[in-house]
């Protein structure tokens, strides 16, 4: 497949990635995700943002090593963890 055909599929933004997985980002009911290892049948993974914009952004710096930039609330697809930047964030009650 091609950036042409993911298009036609309703992905936005396919690219080759480095990895040499197709990803791009795609419209859920709640997040946006950035979905990575694109084929005819679907995605391997996908990172799930608050807006488009985020994901988009991401998906344009990132590389297909590692984790995604960026605040990416979970991840979703095979595995299921959520984001490890946030897990260690001090909550201050006053």
């Amino acid at each position: 497949m091609n950036e042409k055909d993911f298009i036609e599929l309703g992905y936005a933004f396919p690219r080759l990635l480095k990895s040499g997985e197709w990803a791009a980002v795609y419209p859920f009911l709640f997040t946006t995700g950035l979905v990575v290892g694109l084929n005819e049948s679907g995605y391997r993974t996908r990172y799930c943002y608050k807006s488009p914009l985020e994901a988009a952004v991401a998906l344009t710096n990132w590389d297909g090593l590692g984790d995604p930039p960026g605040p990416w609330i979970k991840q979703k697809g095979g595995v299921e963890r959520s984001n490890p930047n946030f897990q260690n964030i001090p909550i201050v009650m006053e």
